[in-house]
């Protein structure tokens, strides 16, 4: 324990000292520059003046680049701990004038992390040049030693072992200065280069914007995956039951279990392509123009299924088009789940019916199913579950309308039926 701490002491001098010295070395150009606009023969009532206003006018312009700020975030993170953002992408400045803002920001900690490394540079380098200094006097012989416009003598032999006192208190002086600095120049990095309340804002948009997308993104391969998996387990117990009996057709439903597993990966390859940040090489989201395949795999998994369309699909806006697809396709989910199925010869009244119609400015989309009379189908269990929930989330979020519950006879039959306006409404 004893060393990790020894360790982590002379780490923080380590990294104090070379902040001090990056901002000494950052210094140096702004002081060549006004050192050169200010001439010796200039009078010192305007050559001061004037040094201060190119002094100024240079730091100024250090901070004007965005690698300015960039650096300085990480060299203070990286040797202060300072544990600041990252900059703020100019997207997320409301107006030019943050951007300007950050700019003075960045050359005030600039001129501040130049004042204080200059400090404590020179300081340490005194403290080290003292600690040297002495003792090599004494060790030659003793003498005189020049310091501050005073004489300090050295005597030789055992009297000037006073030498070897202030050799380490000035390498310790070093050292407590290199650490202060560093712990002194950690406030105005925070301060400066810290995110402002604008930032922060746009920061938690952000990120509130990625967190809503990433739960859509889970929705719909929640919708996707589920859909699948539910079509293909009745369609390998229909391939189960007719094996022996009709093998061409237990074919065609283990055909059909591999089409939607693929279907399901390139829906799955998509959302996590979304959510490594690159761009996906599947397929768009799928919309009411990918109906009939949908409504296919339904058929292949053995179940009744009778579809109604009325007015043109194709003009519905792409946003209503994409929801409403989930929406029937966690209807289908759910009616394959939950429902009775049929033969699938069987007529439209005994099986699934869908119909989906687009007229009056309305995309009205009906689904119903039976259920089995002796155990009929709940809705509280069912409005408590990740589907029906879905589904009703994406109709509020479309401005429309939702109702599902029995319908029929003594409850045999389950009727979804969503409303949803084609055009926004405020």
């Amino acid at each position: 324990m004893g060393i990790g701490i020894r360790r982590g002491v002379v780490r923080r001098i380590c990294r104090g000292g070379i902040h001090a010295a990056t901002g000494a070395l950052l210094s140096v150009p702004p002081l060549v520059v006004a050192l050169t606009v200010t001439p010796p023969a200039w009078p010192p009532a305007l050559r001061f003046p004037v040094f201060g206003l190119a002094l100024c006018a240079v730091v100024g312009a250090m901070g004007v680049p965005r690698a300015a700020r960039r650096g300085s975030v990480r060299l203070a993170n990286r040797l202060l701990d300072a544990g600041l953002p990252a900059p703020a992408a100019p997207a997320t400045h409301r107006s030019p004038a943050g951007r300007w803002v950050n700019r003075a920001r960045t050359s005030a900690y600039l001129a501040a992390h130049m004042a204080l490394g200059t400090t404590v540079t020179a300081v340490a380098a005194l403290a080290l040049f003292a600690a040297v200094l002495f003792p090599s006097v004494w060790l030659d012989g003793g003498g005189p030693v020049a310091v501050f416009g005073t004489t300090v003598r050295v005597p030789s032999g055992p009297p000037g072992l006073w030498t070897a006192a202030v050799c380490a208190g000035s390498l310790a002086l070093g050292c407590a200065v290199a650490a202060g600095g560093a712990v002194a120049a950690r406030s105005p990095a925070r301060a400066l280069l810290g995110h402002r309340a604008a930032e922060r804002l746009a920061a938690v948009e952000k990120q509130r914007d990625l967190l809503a997308r990433r739960n859509r993104l889970a929705q719909e391969l929640h919708d996707s995956i589920g859909h699948t998996l539910t079509a293909a387990t009745i369609q390998a117990a229909v391939a189960g039951e007719l094996m022996d009996s009709d093998p061409v057709a237990a074919r065609r439903a283990l055909t059909s279990i591999e089409e939607t597993s693929r279907a399901a990966m390139d829906d799955l390859d998509h959302v996590l392509g979304v959510l490594r940040a690159r761009q996906s090489d599947t397929a768009p989201q799928r919309t009411l123009t990918d109906l009939s395949p949908l409504t296919e795999r339904v058929r292949e998994a053995g179940t009744g299924l009778h579809v109604e369309t009325s007015g043109d699909l194709d003009k519905v806006p792409a946003a209503v088009s994409r929801e409403a697809y989930r929406i029937i396709q966690e209807g289908l989910t759910n009616a394959l789940r939950h429902g009775t199925r049929s033969a699938a010869g069987a007529e439209a009244g005994s099986g699934i019916s869908l119909r989906v119609a687009a007229r009056d400015g309305w995309l009205e989309v009906t689904l119903t199913n039976p259920v089995d009379a002796a155990a009929p189908f709940r809705p509280g269990r069912t409005a408590r579950g990740n589907g029906l929930t879905g589904v009703a989330e994406r109709v509020r979020l479309l401005r429309g309308e939702l109702s599902a519950g029995a319908d029929g006879e003594q409850g045999t039959r389950w009727r979804l039926a969503a409303r949803i306006p084609l055009r926004s409404t405020p």
